[in-house]
């Protein structure tokens, strides 16, 4: 089974408790935390107490949460961190399995919409909770990996869970994580992070209880810990190659491995795809007895405008038309993802031409979705360059990154600041931005993960020329260096995105002062 947190899906940071190094929410010396292997969780409460109440910035801790409630779910961090190591993947759902079935199924007790992909799943799982919860039915939300802290991924009321609710749950399966390790054979793997983080999802929705839960699948699809589920729902996006040291590079393979999750009986709701992968998944749908909703046949886009702010949508959904619906996203993949949204709310709720959604509710829903870190304006005033960024992990992201940019913005002068982990296809990234920018700072996130940024600009110089990169290791400066680049082409009409990775874009957020959301 998978057991990366699916951070791998691009990138959780690495070592340190809960990478708040690298989240930028702890103060300053933080790095002087044990490391997970050394600190027990008790020192660690206290070394963080310690921390946080001799700090200059008492806005560390979450709005809602107290010292002592922050400090604890840092050391529970600290204590998952300690386990399996996130990039590792192995062929087996037995441990998850053995650790739902000791908590009591709690997965069975609601309703799921499962998304797998290769992009946009995230933004698709955002959109299907808004606009079940504008309907009215009590949400749960699993979504991986976080930009900035892990109680992103875990949601009830379309909201993150607080720090002391993610330390509570915890401790809610804790007894249940160390029974099935005990029970683990001679040298076969401890739970892993993810899955140990996967079943405190499922049994904090059973606990609200939900109505309904959105589970994002973290890496492939069959032997992915959120395949534990029976999805009333099965969705699949635009699938593309990523993960090759997992998946492999073979397309056919990897939508094999994401047809997984289309169980019997299920409703299939599938994004465009190749020829071939579409084919792949409609053999699984037929080889189970699953109905199929194919974007571009029984759903999709029917008309789109470029909106301020957005874009004015009509969408052909299973139960009929909608139109007038503005979603503040930027991007035509936005569009495509909001219509499979759209279809995946109707196929949970049964609608259909006699039963339609509430028009209002649909076009209420579409204009609350947020997306962190998704063509995200970090700042945007008159007279000083526009900041975007965009967690675009690979080359299929990065494309729609840059059509979004060349066909939704009129930049005059736009500067990339790219930080990318060393596993990804740091070329094809870089290859797909070019035509969208001007020039590039290359840069690396804080963390192990990350490309070393003369490696990074090697690559760079090969697919934009030397006079068009420069180098700045460290995040902060580099956008520093970006922004006074992209001055340079006038006072208006000037921008920077930053962009390489999820764990850039988080900490690109933090550094301008981003709650998590």
């Amino acid at each position: 089974m998978n057991d990366h947190d699916p951070g791998h899906d691009d990138d959780l940071p690495e070592g340190g408790v809960d990478g708040y190094a690298d989240e930028g929410d702890l103060p300053e010396g933080e790095g002087a935390v044990a490391s997970p292997e050394e600190a027990t969780e008790d020192a660690v409460i206290a070394h963080v107490l310690d921390a946080i109440r001799g700090a200059d910035t008492p806005d560390v801790v979450p709005v809602g949460s107290t010292v002592a409630g922050f400090a604890e779910f840092l050391a529970v961090e600290a204590v998952l961190d300690k386990r399996w190591p996130e990039t590792v993947m192995e062929p087996s759902l037995d441990r998850i399995a053995a650790l739902v079935d000791a908590l009591g199924e709690p997965q069975r007790g609601y309703p799921v919409v499962h998304i797998t992909g290769t992009n946009g799943k995230t933004s698709v799982a955002r959109m299907v909770d808004a606009l079940l919860s504008e309907i009215g039915l009590r949400t749960g939300r699993y979504t991986s990996p976080h930009l900035q802290r892990a109680t992103e991924r875990i949601n009830l009321d379309n909201r993150p869970v607080p720090a002391e609710r993610y330390v509570s749950v915890y401790r809610e399966v804790e007894p249940f994580v160390e029974l099935v390790d005990a029970k683990r054979g001679e040298g076969e793997p401890a739970l892993s992070k993810f899955e140990v983080l996967t079943a405190m999802a499922f049994a904090a929705f059973a606990d609200a209880p939900v109505e309904a839960a959105v589970v994002e699948v973290g890496l492939g699809g069959r032997w992915d810990a959120t395949n534990v589920v029976d999805g009333t729902v099965a969705v699949i996006t635009p699938i593309g190659l990523d993960h090759a040291e997992f998946l492999g590079n073979d397309i056919l393979g990897i939508a094999r491995e994401k047809a997984g999750i289309i169980k019997p009986g299920s409703i299939a709701v599938l994004a465009t795809q190749e020829r071939d992968v579409a084919a792949v998944l409609l053999e699984r749908a037929v080889e189970v007895g699953a109905q199929v909703a194919r974007e571009g046949a029984e759903f999709g886009v029917r008309e789109r405008e470029i909106a301020v702010g957005g874009q004015r949508l009509e969408l052909q959904g299973l139960s009929g038309r909608y139109d007038d619906i503005f979603l503040p996203l930027h991007g035509e993949h936005q569009a495509s993802n909001a219509a499979i949204a759209l279809a995946a709310a109707e196929a949970l709720i049964g609608a259909g031409p006699a039963q339609p959604l509430d028009a209002d509710a649909v076009r209420a829903a579409f204009a609350s979705v947020r997306t962190p870190g998704r063509l995200e304006r970090m700042r945007s005033e008159p007279g000083t360059p526009t900041v975007l960024i965009d967690a675009a992990h690979n080359p299929h992201g990065a494309r729609a990154l840059a059509a979004s940019l060349l066909s939704e913005f009129r930049f005059t002068r736009l500067v990339g600041i790219i930080g990318v982990m060393r596993d990804k296809d740091a070329r094809g990234l870089l290859t797909e931005l070019e035509p969208a920018l001007h020039e590039i700072v290359v840069t690396a996130a804080d963390t192990a993960r990350a490309m070393n940024p003369d490696e990074l600009a090697a690559l760079a110089v090969e697919v934009f020329g030397a006079e068009r990169v420069s180098v700045e290791p460290l995040l902060a400066r580099a956008i520093e260096q970006g922004v006074e680049l992209a001055e340079e082409g006038g006072d208006s009409g000037v921008g920077v995105v930053v962009t390489g990775s999820v764990v850039t874009a988080g900490q690109a957020r933090a550094l301008y002062g981003k709650e998590p959301e």
